[in-house]
């Protein structure tokens, strides 16, 4: 099973009719712990490797500007079938797609305890529904500029 700790998901809340009893101290959008109180939970060794460290007030404010970079990203790109972002891992050096959701729950993971959980990569992934942050960043500054000065056409 692989996993990768890249950062970068909150998930819309189910329909109110789940009435589930599911509880998990992570913010939504990612699945439940399987291993939650089990004390032979096999990422219990990665807590001794890696723990959690709190964010710095720099960290701590590019992880919130990410946040509000992807609620923008999304309500633009979302509605044409965007799914979300790839990201080239550094440990791996392979692509990475992750679906708005996860990438919100991740960052949102990473402001409360300066971790982000490991999780199975996409299951198949078509990668024309994911773009970088380069892309979104461009796309966002291109409909901002014409929504402020058109499309710099002269009729």
């Amino acid at each position: 099973m692989s996993v990768c700790r890249a950062t970068n998901g909150w998930r819309r809340p189910t329909s109110p009719a789940y009435r589930g009893g599911v509880r998990d101290q992570l913010p939504p959008g990612l699945p439940p712990d399987p291993f939650a109180g089990d004390p032979a939970d096999p990422s219990a060794a990665l807590d001794a490797i890696e723990p959690g460290q709190p964010l710095d007030p720099q960290e701590r404010l590019a992880v919130e500007e990410d946040l509000a970079d992807l609620a923008v990203y999304e309500a633009l790109l979302g509605h044409r079938g965007i799914r979300g972002l790839v990201v080239c891992c550094e440990d791996c050096q392979q692509d990475h797609y992750h679906d708005w959701d996860m990438l919100r729950a991740n960052l949102l993971q990473l402001l409360v305890d300066g971790t982000v959980r490991p999780h199975e990569p996409a299951y198949d992934p078509v990668p024309d529904a994911y773009v970088t942050w380069d892309y979104c960043r461009g796309y966002a500054d291109a409909s901002m500029n014409d929504a402020l000065h058109g499309d710099g056409f002269e009729s």
